[in-house]
């Protein structure tokens, strides 16, 4: 008779998932002890990281990820990770230790008192199994909530005991025989009246969000804006965890302002919106407004409940973002429509000293491989960068839409290793990179070749913005003198250096991004301020 922690590591197998991010403590020693040589453990040395990491890895490589964690103080270290999860709708499966079963009434030291209820905000399902046989059936049921859409964590709470049980026969079969799928195919009387609206549309636009890349629908989108002759923008960036449509296409405007009253504005003279893939939308902050310009229609299609049911306007569609892409594509005929007309990019940056957010990207840009992945946590320059680099293949942007720090840098971590034949990136602040810089220790423990590149430009720039923005002159914390992430990034063994000149950067990026033995880090001082062009 197999063990329960047998059974489950069948199940892991049965799935894929022989990939576990963690950090161990006593109460998960028991499930990680003789750890089976086909399965691979990557450490992190914070609970922030280790889901940051696993969240990276799941969004990139499609499946559901294994994260472990170390009861309730583990939980408690990681929430903030958990949250950009739940928003990336990263499918992570995360377990964490619990006391012996004998123990947690009387609540011996590392007792998860109500296990099931901290995470609970942050997760599709959280559960204790009542039963040691019944972890493995907790696990599957943990794994198909996570993968099935819209996509997120699961949490299941283990007592440590758990591990060494008999499991039962019966729920070890049933487990490995089952398979759950789930691409609904939306109303298909729905999307006849959106192709009817398309063809009777004289401005129709399309608002292109993350679900596109992550539901695989990236070339159908490209085809129905084709056809259609429709100008494209992207949702606004605080929910435009990945791109929907490539930057670079004479169809894309640009990306949508993210407060309400700026993005009526933007779409004024189209006389239908259609979202694919996004929420209605990712409003930060609030400027008021009309949500829709007079005149105009709004139709969504997503494949979450939640979005659909919370936005404040238009017709909500319930479906894989794909397969309504595709059967749009069968339902609508070409446009005769203009074609519309091409954005105008940015042009050179100015020199300065030292160089400007603009400056930098463009030095990036001028580095950039063709299949090169960004993993973005600059928030005073994610909208330069995406101007500068209009990236214009799937799966190449990957940015968290919490609005949560952390993600960055970890993430960038689990992105290269679900995409070992792909250069990444990962561009972040200075400030951004202290909510997860561990992560760095284990890029350069397990060789992993990502590229960090650190804008220092010694404040909260976004912060301030804000401040302005909201009349909060006078606010403390806004200013970071003397981060030096060069520094630390040789302490914990990634090689690294500080950069001050444009054609030096871009030389220095080109070599690092080469580079495929480990990581690199290049840390650049940039002028103070928001870098919006």
């Amino acid at each position: 008779m197999k063990t329960v922690r047998e059974a489950t590591f069948d199940l892991f197998r049965a799935h894929g998932m022989t990939t576990i991010f963690g950090n161990p403590g006593s109460t998960e020693l028991p499930m990680l002890k003789d750890f089976p040589g086909d399965f691979k453990y990557v450490l992190g040395l914070q609970e922030l990281v280790v889901v940051g990491m696993a969240d990276g890895f799941a969004q990139a490589s499609g499946q559901v990820t294994h994260v472990n964690l170390h009861t309730a103080p583990g939980v408690g270290n990681a929430i903030g990770g958990i949250s950009n999860a739940q928003a990336n709708k990263a499918p992570l499966l995360i377990t964490a230790g619990q006391q012996v079963r004998p123990q947690i009434t009387i609540e011996a030291n590392l007792t998860n008192r109500d296990a099931v209820f901290a995470p609970q905000p942050y997760v599709k399902w959280s559960h204790e199994p009542p039963r040691a046989t019944d972890v493995p059936l907790a696990i599957a049921r943990a794994i198909h909530h996570a993968s099935l859409p819209p996509k997120g964590p699961a949490f299941v709470s283990i007592p440590m005991d758990d591990w060494d049980q008999e499991s039962d026969e019966n729920i070890r079969r049933s487990v490995l025989a089952r398979g759950v799928s789930g691409a609904a195919m939306p109303n298909p009387v729905a999307l006849e009246e959106v192709a009817q609206l398309l063809h009777a549309a004289r401005r129709p636009v399309v608002i292109a969000g993350p679900d596109i890349d992550a539901a695989g629908g990236w070339d159908a989108a490209v085809a129905l804006a084709k056809k259609q002759r429709l100008p494209v923008w992207a949702t606004p960036a605080p929910g435009g965890g990945r791109l929907g449509f490539p930057e670079d296409h004479p169809n894309f405007q640009g990306i949508l302002p993210p407060a309400i009253g700026p993005a009526s504005e933007t779409l004024a003279g189209h006389d239908l919106v259609l979202v694919l893939g996004s929420s209605v939308f990712p409003y930060y902050p609030y400027i008021p407004g009309e949500f829709l310009p007079q005149g105009a229609t709004l139709v969504q299609v997503t494949s979450d409940p939640a979005e659909a049911a919370r936005a404040p306007i238009g017709r909500a569609i319930v479906g894989d973002v794909a397969l309504a892409l595709v059967r749009l594509l069968e339902l609508v005929g070409p446009s005769e429509r203009p074609a519309p007309q091409a954005r105008e990019l940015p042009g050179e940056p100015a020199e300065t000293e030292p160089l400007s957010g603009s400056a930098a990207m463009a030095a990036l840009a001028d580095a950039w491989p063709e299949d090169a992945i960004a993993v973005v946590e600059t928030p005073s320059s994610t909208l330069v960068l995406r101007n500068r680099l209009r990236l214009s293949r799937p799966g190449s942007y990957y940015f968290s839409t919490s609005g949560g720090l952390g993600f960055g840098i970890a993430a960038a971590v689990g992105v290269q290793l679900a995409q070992p034949e792909r250069p990444v990136v990962c561009v972040l602040g200075e400030g951004s990179a202290q909510y997860g810089i561990t992560a760095l220790w284990t890029a350069a423990t397990y060789r992993v070749p990502v590229t960090f590149v650190v804008l220092r430009n010694e404040e909260y720039a976004i912060l301030k913005w804000f401040a302005d923005l909201e009349q909060a002159s006078g606010a403390p914390g806004l200013d970071l003198p003397g981060l030096d992430v060069a520094s630390v990034g040789e302490a914990y063994g990634v090689p690294a250096q500080e950069v001050y000149e444009r054609e030096v950067l871009a030389e220095t990026l080109r070599e690092a991004i080469a580079v495929e033995d480990g990581p690199r880090l290049v840390q650049v001082p940039v002028a103070a301020g928001m870098w919006l062009e």
